[in-house]
């Protein structure tokens, strides 16, 4: 069973509350957590000689299981990736910024790029490691299951569902992704983006 992993960061974070994170972290994404462990469970049960008769591609107790499950399970992966990435100094360096500048032109332009995805999404703008054509992609999700690439892992995350700003910024997403940078911790980045290149399928 998974638990809930704490927030990386004590500091405030510039322009984001320590109330949106305490709703963000504390009820949705530990409630992601126990639904991951319930889904678990119940999977395991069907796993180990349970009743799979029923089973289906219409509906069936399975069919919602398993569609509930990457559900679930992104949902843990993803906030647990957007907020290993909050409490840093904003300040950009390392082998990602060197890997940015070379694949996008500048740093500028991979920033507007990626920000206008997070205006484009629904749900998650995610910068990952393509582990097959060894490079890195932009996916943009409007639901934790939709939107990312087998193969790909996440280097960047970045949470644009309402519940992630609206306390603090209303309808104001652009303000809210500027202060995201400023929050951004450069250096778990680099780390992410170092064991990804390091992958290959």
């Amino acid at each position: 069973m998974s638990e809930p992993k704490p927030l990386p960061f004590s500091a405030p974070l510039q322009g984001i509350s320590e109330k949106t994170i305490a709703i963000h972290h504390d009820k949705l994404y530990v409630g992601y957590v126990n639904k991951k462990n319930e889904i678990a469970e119940k999977l395991k049960t069907l796993s180990h000689g349970g009743d799979v008769s029923t089973a289906n591609q219409t509906y069936s107790e399975l069919r919602a299981l398993k569609t509930d499950e990457t559900f679930a399970i992104n949902g843990v992966y993803l906030h647990e990736g957007y907020f290993d990435l909050l409490g840093g100094d904003g300040k950009p360096s390392g082998v990602l910024l060197d890997a940015l500048t070379e694949k996008y032109g500048s740093l500028d332009n991979f920033l507007n790029y990626f920000n206008a995805c997070g205006m484009a999404a629904r749900g998650w703008v995610v910068l990952a490691w393509d582990t097959r054509e060894q490079t890195l992609r932009i996916f943009t999700a409007d639901a934790h299951n939709q939107g990312g690439v087998w193969g790909a892992l996440p280097v960047i995350i970045l949470d644009v569902y309402e519940h992630a700003y609206f306390i603090d910024y209303g309808s104001d997403r652009k303000a809210y992704i500027a202060d995201y940078w400023k929050n951004f911790n450069w250096a778990k980045a680099n780390e992410l983006f170092s064991k990804a290149v390091g992958c290959r399928l």
